[in-house]
């Protein structure tokens, strides 16, 4: 599951800085307000990469996720981009956790198998 939900944290690392890059051309919003919020948006998402396994790592996940979807409001494309790693996350996280599971027989199977002298 680790690997999974990294990678698509790790893309939502870029996305969320490209967005910041489309959000500083509003009038309504300053640079510094702009480069603050995805500041941490990016930060959380690397921190996350660590965090997966750990309790609550999922749960701040998606956070991230309903964050990056309210995001549309400031950035209208961000509602399509949020829905879609919501999705990616989603997805991460049930198969992941499936091939976890699979790993895990596998490993007692392995196990199970092997000579006990050896």
């Amino acid at each position: 599951m680790r690997t999974l939900c990294a990678s698509t944290l790790i893309g939502e690392f870029f996305v969320i800085g490209f967005a910041g890059l489309v959000a500083m051309k509003s009038d309504d919003l300053s640079n510094g307000t702009v480069w603050t919020v995805c500041g941490i948006g990016m930060a959380l998402s690397v921190l996350l990469c660590g965090m997966i396994t750990r309790p609550g790592g999922v749960q701040l996940g998606w956070v991230l996720q309903t964050a990056l979807v309210l995001s549309g409001f400031f950035v209208p494309t961000m509602f399509i981009l949020g829905v879609v790693f919501a999705g990616l996350w989603w997805a991460s996280v049930h198969y992941g956790r499936k091939i976890d599971e699979a790993k895990a027989r596998w490993a007692a199977q392995e196990a199970a198998e092997a000579p006990a002298g050896a």
